[in-house]
């Protein structure tokens, strides 16, 4: 899960946390993330299966933004910190 300069949410599957992490804070991710960046991770979660990934990516985008804020928090992100951009 990313947290856009924006204050948005953005979440995604990958095989390689860190190439995809670099290529959204680069510019050249999601087009969704392209415009919005810096771009901060604040948590990942990993999975045995794609689908699994999958399942669980659809699941968290189909939350409302309080919610996937409650399970951030859960997570023991603090995103009052995290909101802070350079």
């Amino acid at each position: 899960m990313l947290l856009c300069c924006d204050g948005s949410f953005y979440g995604g599957y990958t095989v390689d946390l860190k190439r995809r992490f670099r290529e959204h804070s680069e510019g050249r991710g999601a087009k969704y993330t392209r415009t919005r960046t810096p771009v901060k991770l604040l948590y990942f979660q990993e999975y045995e299966t794609k689908s699994g990934a999958m399942k669980a990516e659809y699941a968290f985008k189909k939350l409302p933004r309080r919610e996937k804020e409650r399970f951030l928090e859960k997570a023991g992100v603090d995103l009052a910190q995290a909101a802070k951009f350079p």
